[in-house]
């Protein structure tokens, strides 16, 4: 650790992609000193962090080092790798897991840290891009109260509220059941509005009438007002990542006994943005995905010369490529 860094607050951030980058901007702009690493080494400076060449480097001078990745497989990469987290790691630090990963995984690399000292935090953040861009993200964690306490400083820089679930693995529970019911919300509500706009409704009166009865929901709050205006809202969760996080939810119910009889839905209608191009753009474009099977249908007029074309073209934002990536 160098003379620079203050002692017990040096935050390490493995993993700047579309989340990753947008929470460590805010944690450097708070003031935090953020020793950043990423596949893409540009993502570092872009965040306002400090570019570490390696996982090994980052976990030997952080206090405390955030994980935002795309699934397990990743995270376990990082922390069992050969020069990971786990041989490197000492007794004091903590590891915060921002991650949307498998519960059983985490619980058991909680396990495999504790014997070497450090803390292991799964902490699943909701909210998009959007909320991490204004510090308003739902943290939900899986560790004691005290834990979250402690760790308040670095929290309120990126997120509103945050909740203790519980016991290891809790937080990444919970934040695989929010985000089944996310893409459950966003695929069904993209079908309304495909049929809604063949049916020949004004599509803005529609969701004054959803949000206004027993259909509201987090898509046509937040989501449709702005899609039906040709602004997908991109740079946020891709189909192919929302497609990753159902198939989670889907397998964690399996381990619970507990039957899935309504993953159907969003497994067939990310799974078809992912086949018409779609994957690697927003999960919103799964609307148009719907619509090229309806007949071409868009929910906004294309006498504007907007691109309708399937998976064609540039995309906005910061990034479109894994969630998270190492």
């Amino acid at each position: 650790m160098t003379g620079a860094e203050p002692a017990g607050r040096v935050v390490g951030f493995i993993g700047l992609g579309n989340m990753g980058g947008r929470i460590a901007r805010r944690i450097t702009d708070g003031g935090e000193v953020v020793l950043g690493h990423d596949r893409d080494p540009a993502r570092a400076a872009a965040a306002g962090a400090t570019p570490v060449a390696s996982v090994a480097d980052v976990t030997r001078r952080a206090d405390v080092l955030l994980l935002s990745l795309p699934d397990s497989t990743v995270v376990e990469a990082v922390v069992e790798g050969a020069d990971g987290i786990l041989a490197h790691g000492r007794p004091g630090q903590i590891v915060v897991d921002l991650s949307t990963a498998a519960p059983a995984s985490t619980i058991r690399l909680h396990r495999a840290l504790a014997e070497r000292g450090v803390t292991y935090l799964d902490a699943g953040v909701s909210g998009g891009a959007a909320a991490a861009e204004r510090g308003t993200l739902t943290v939900t964690a899986g560790g004691p109260q005290r834990l979250l306490d402690e760790l308040a400083w670095l929290f309120g820089l990126f997120a509103s509220q945050v909740f203790s679930m519980g016991t290891p693995g809790s937080g990444h529970s919970a934040k695989l059941l929010n985000n089944f019911l996310n893409a459950s919300a966003l695929a069904a509500t993209a079908e309304v509005m495909v049929a809604g706009r063949k049916a020949g409704l004004d599509l803005a009166k529609l969701l004054d009438v959803l949000n206004a009865g027993s259909g509201v929901n987090f898509a046509t709050l937040n989501r449709f007002p702005h899609i039906i205006r040709d602004d997908y809202l991109e740079g946020g969760l891709t189909s192919d990542l929302m497609m990753k996080d159902v198939v989670l939810y889907v397998e964690h119910l399996r381990q619970l006994g507990v039957p899935t009889l309504n993953a159907s839905g969003p497994l067939a209608s990310f799974g078809l943005a992912a086949g018409l191009g779609y994957g690697q753009r927003i999960s919103n474009r799964v609307t148009d995905a719907i619509g090229d099977l309806a007949g071409g249908v868009r929910l906004y007029d294309t006498d504007r010369g907007a691109d309708t074309g399937a998976g064609s073209g540039a995309v906005t934002g910061i990034g479109t490529d894994a969630e998270e990536t190492a």
